[in-house]
């Protein structure tokens, strides 16, 4: 009997959508390992390796079906290139689906999930089976905002969305009103998989956790961070996973691909981050406070700090107070929760849950 297939397509776009694919798909295989894995993206093998237990068996697959944003880091966007880019999608879409419409029948795939590309639609459609998708803003939404250049290409994703079998709706999101049935879940991300005192131990890392920060800008990172401000503070211990990050006394760099920034929360009094929703909520899952930059022209970006604000101990900065200050903002107090209610923190646990029965019931 052959096994089930579970087949995941990424957006090409950054990290963030890779890292809450991959947590979903590692807690598919905890429920039922049985299930085969595959991983159609082009983000890099090692960072889905990270997230995935290591006797978790995957198949790779590098294959794009969008371009999300061209970004020259986690902030600057060239919006030119991405309109080229995403049109070039639409011509060969006919082509790029057939390839994979042979895949899926060859390999008996019964089910796509999909963050959130819209041509898995297409795909799934085409090989006669179930296309299910995550996220908290469909590409539609994001392209609309830049004007009338983009609607050609934002009404062919919609066209696709409304063909969507089922959408699990993560929170801080934009209406998604484009997909015909909604679902709504909690939070996505890894879960640390180390002891605290293992990591303070092994990196020799501050007891103290409100002096201990985690700065991480996502996959591209950020050009010209202000690394000499660390020296302001020698009784702190920071925490980058940026390989282009200077050596200093109080500067810890990750360099293993299989440490995370989701280890080392724990140990961190906040995180320093931009907005980006793969490590907000990771960071919320595990109630760590975070200080984050500002960014504009991103339709993304005022859902996500509305979220901050109302969920999460937190401090919001502006470029010129983090690229030219002194960062004084460590010495402030942070702001609280702007209201009550708990965010759910089990958007990974339900998602892996419902896929699961589905294959059960198959």
């Amino acid at each position: 009997m052959s096994r089930p297939v579970l087949y995941l397509a990424i957006t090409n776009h950054g990290f963030g959508h890779a890292v809450r694919m991959a947590s979903v798909a590692n807690q598919v295989k905890r429920l039922n390992p049985d299930i085969l894995i595959v991983f159609v993206t082009t983000a890099p093998r090692w960072l889905l390796e990270s997230y995935m237990d290591i006797d978790a068996d995957f198949i790779y697959r590098p294959r794009a079906f969008d371009i999300g944003v061209i970004q020259s880091d986690g902030i600057t966007m060239d919006l030119a290139t991405t309109l080229a880019k995403m049109q070039e999608f639409q011509r060969r879409e006919a082509q790029i689906v057939a390839g994979e419409v042979d895949f899926v029948r060859l390999n008996q795939v019964k089910l796509i999930l999909a963050d959130i590309p819209a041509m898995a639609v297409t795909i799934a459609q085409s090989a006669g089976i179930r296309c299910w998708m995550m996220g908290n803003f469909g590409w539609d939404f994001i392209y609309r905002a830049w004007g009338s250049e983009f609607e050609g290409v934002a009404d062919w994703i919609a066209e696709r969305y409304q063909k969507c079998d089922r959408l699990f709706r993560l929170p801080m999101h934009e209406s998604m009103s484009s997909f015909a049935k909604i679902e709504d879940v909690g939070l996505t991300g890894g879960i640390p998989r180390y002891s605290e005192t293992e990591l303070r131990d092994k990196f020799q890392l501050n007891k103290e956790k409100d002096k201990t920060v985690l700065l991480t800008f996502g996959g591209l990172g950020l050009q010209a961070i202000p690394y000499e401000n660390l020296q302001l503070f020698p009784d702190w211990d920071f925490i980058s996973f940026a390989q282009n990050a200077p050596d200093l006394l109080n500067l810890v760099k990750i360099t293993n691909n299989y440490y995370r920034p989701v280890d080392f929360m724990p140990l961190c009094g906040r995180v320093i981050s931009k907005p980006g929703f793969s490590t907000f909520s990771e960071a919320m899952r595990l109630d760590l406070p975070l200080v984050s930059l500002t960014r504009e022209g991103f339709a993304e970006s005022p859902l996500l700090m509305e979220g901050l604000k109302n969920y999460s101990y937190h401090q919001i900065i502006d470029g010129e107070t983090f690229f030219e200050g002194k960062w004084d903002f460590l010495h402030s107090d942070l702001n609280p929760p702007q209201i009550k209610e708990l965010i759910d923190k089990q958007g990974t646990e339900a998602i892996a849950q419902t896929i699961v029965n589905f294959f059960q019931s198959q």
